[in-house]
């Protein structure tokens, strides 16, 4: 293919220019292309840190003469962490000099910073315009040039070609060179130096943005140290790390004499872009506070246009409350964090731990048989020793483990439990997980000294695989409940049940009859075993709060349920009755209750006597009251059916003559009502009183009334 004549000179021009600056754009080149500069220093990583709430402490370290610069690479999500947690240590009288890392600018935003803008991938021509008035050397064939640039210019030019003259652009390069211009053609130049340190410093750095720009989840961050001598230095920080997880084996054996024991493996992930190797690795399970605060994206504050005093007036002003900014921590405040869990705090605990493991190890050699037959005795713990010691941090627990290697971008499991463990079997029934079969599961208790995290467990009976569990977090000298299998051979029938109501006791005070009644609930659980050995059998009976368990005192009782055991023989079938209690007290208005009610507790055995006696008047009292009341309501409505009759009786009068003899009929009639009405409205009258003074003295009576 061939190639534009003018093209290929000013890429290698740009080159040129540019010389050793994309090179010198990293800070590691920059370091040794100045014979002044600080020299790198390699800080790998020494102690790893891994929290269960997914954070993790690294802390890395080396050693630094005179002037030194360690450049550590992270992930863009990872430079707010870094910002807010990092530590730093310069041992023997250094000092921490700048820590300087990439913008999160945008990079266009970046590259207009400078004097020199190569955001639009400006040509030679364009980047030589932008560099006007830059005190130069040009060197053209044989001849070099010193000068001010001028500026680049295009002229019309005419070339000879098969199909007539072509007129193209030719750029111009014009040097202003002590009193005269100097201008000379662009594709006969073969290097451009430029004189000004400034604007090369800015052309440098505009290009080792870009260079930076390439790999965005790639962020390098350069601490610089500053001292004499050979010195120690150390550089800590906390970023967001994978949470470690932990699985078990549980192995239960054959012969009812035999321990259990259990087996625990820590999956560790190495996500960072750093290898680890001979690492110090502690897992910790503990959940700090830890959260992420946006540090790391530039904030710009819109400010206000201001207007001359002229132009303006005066504008309402707001005032907030100020904070005081927070003093410096403390030198020992950074040393503390060290310690914590430090290199230093757990080299006595791994160095002990490091004996107990080869003690373990060799005692798993001695108790290894030579192989035998397939199905013969199975022990998956007898050739794995857990590289970890063990420590209790107030309420957190941490595993500790040392020449930890771990390749960047890879995981893997490290054992840090092999123990004998206390395990009784035993079948759990619960009616609402599986309402005729129970499972078959274990008690499991932390008899070791070791902190079980929560985890998914694969138990083995024997040589067989039995099933899979889970483990919540269990703290030592606790016990869980795991069921891995259902069991078959035991049946469970729960569906006879019986509840009953009766009262306890009754009391009156100021016409409040107070009655405590007590309910009664049982549950029968029939448990048939056709198994060949004894089941103990673990009943999950559902807790109701405000009820009390009556039959099975002591019982094991959590959130939701009652844990009841029962051991029930080869064959057999046994049933375990539970009953609960619930008492309730309730306050019962005498004056408004009905008759019937009241009469009720005055005839129930349970109610005192002298209850069921005061009662008993109070009933008489009522009855009496409800009879007047029942009396008057009749009288009232024979006054409205008479009110009613001597309407029809005055409507048929108006309708006939006051000489007729039905005339004279229905008067004489009228007369009579008129009569019996007097009558029945004396007697309501009566009537009237008498309730008064039956509601009176019942009022009273009730009133005056405190018994039992």
């Amino acid at each position: 293919m061939r190639q534009n004549p003018v093209v290929v000179p000013l890429f290698y021009l740009l080159l040129s220019i540019c010389g050793v600056l994309l090179i010198a754009a990293s800070p590691a080149s920059a370091a040794a292309g100045s014979p002044d500069a600080p020299g790198r220093v390699e800080m790998p990583v020494r102690m790893v840190v891994l929290y269960s709430s997914g954070v993790g402490y690294f802390e890395h370290g080396g050693t630094v003469k005179g002037n030194g610069t360690a450049e550590l690479l992270f992930k863009s999500g990872q430079i707010n962490d870094i910002l807010k947690s990092l530590v730093l240590e310069d041992l023997n009288g250094g000092k921490i000099g700048t820590i300087a890392y990439p913008s999160q600018d945008p990079v266009e935003k970046t590259l207009k910073g400078y004097q020199v803008d190569i955001t639009a991938n400006p040509s030679l021509s364009d980047l030589l315009n932008q560099l006007r008035g830059a005190a130069v050397k040009v060197t053209v064939h044989a001849e070099t040039v010193e000068g001010t640039i001028l500026g680049v210019e295009k002229r019309k030019k005419i070339l000879p070609g098969q199909n007539g003259n072509q007129v193209v652009e030719e750029p111009l390069f014009n040097v202003l060179s002590g009193a005269s211009v100097r201008s000379v053609p662009l594709d006969e130049v073969q290097k451009v130096e430029i004189a000004d340190q400034a604007l090369e410093r800015d052309l440098r750095e505009a290009l080792a943005a870009l260079s930076v720009a390439r790999n965005q989840d790639k962020k390098p961050v350069v601490v610089n140290f500053q001292g004499n001598g050979e010195r120690k230095v150390r550089l800590r920080y906390v970023i967001e790390t994978p949470i470690w997880k932990t699985s078990y084996r549980l192995i239960l054996p054959q012969k009812a004499s035999d321990k259990s024991k259990i087996q625990g493996w820590a999956i560790v992930e190495n996500q960072t872009d750093t290898d680890w190797n001979d690492v110090q690795l502690s897992l910790v399970s503990g959940r700090p506070v830890s959260f992420v605060e946006d540090l790391y994206k530039p904030l710009y504050v819109s400010r206000p246009v201001v207007q001359p005093e002229l132009y303006t007036s005066l504008r309402p002003q707001n005032y907030e409350g100020g904070i005081a900014a927070p003093a410096p921590p403390p030198a020992a405040a950074a040393e503390a964090f060290g310690k914590r869990g430090g290199a230093r705090s757990a080299a006595p605990m791994l160095k002990a731990n490091k004996g107990r493991a080869q003690e373990m190890f060799e005692e798993g050699l001695e108790s290894l048989q030579e192989p035998g037959e397939a199905g013969g005795t199975f022990d998956a713990t007898s050739s794995v020793v857990a590289a970890a010691s063990a420590a209790k941090l107030g309420e957190l627990f941490q595993y500790t483990m040392g020449n930890i290697t771990l390749p960047r971008q890879r995981s893997a499991m490290f054992p840090i439990l092999t123990e004998e463990v206390a395990a009784e079997r035993v079948s759990i029934f619960n009616v609402d997980v599986m309402p005729r079969n129970p499972l078959r599961g274990v008690i499991l208790r932390n008899s070791t000294d070791k902190y079980i995290m929560q985890g998914p467990i694969t138990v083995f009976e024997g040589n067989a695989y039995a099933g899979d569990a889970q483990v919540g977090n269990l703290p030592a000298g606790q016990e869980r409940l795991l069921s891995y299998a259902i069991d078959l051979d035991v049946l469970v029938d729960a569906k006879k049940n019986r509840q009953e109501t009766a009262v306890q006791t009754a009391s009156i005070a100021k016409g409040t009859l107070k009655v405590s009644r007590k309910e009664s609930v049982s549950q029968e659980y029939v448990i048939q075993n056709k198994s060949g050995g004894e089941r103990a059998v673990v009943v999950e009976h559902r807790f109701v709060p405000g009820w009390k368990l009556t039959s099975h005192q002591g019982a094991e009782t959590t959130a939701t349920h009652y844990r009841l055991k029962k051991s029930v023989p080869a064959g057999k079938t046994e049933t375990m009755k539970v009953v609960e209690e619930n008492v309730r007290s309730e306050a019962i208005g005498i004056l408004p209750a009905e008759i019937g009610f009241l009469e009720f507790y005055a005839t129930s055995g349970q109610v005192p006597k002298n209850v069921r006696e005061a009662l008993g008047k109070a009933v008489e009292l009522k009855q009496a009251l409800e009879d007047s009341r029942r009396t008057l309501k009749g009288r009232q409505q024979e006054l409205a059916e008479m009110d009613k009759e001597q309407g029809r009786i005055r409507s048929n009068m108006g309708t006939v003559k006051d000489s007729s003899q039905y005339y004279s009929r229905l008067m004489e009639k009228l007369n009579a009502q008129e009569t019996t009405i007097e009558g029945v409205q004396a007697e309501i009258r009566d009537l009237e009183k008498k309730i008064r003074e039956q509601e009176k003295s019942l009022e009273n009576y009730l009133a005056n009334l405190s018994i039992g």
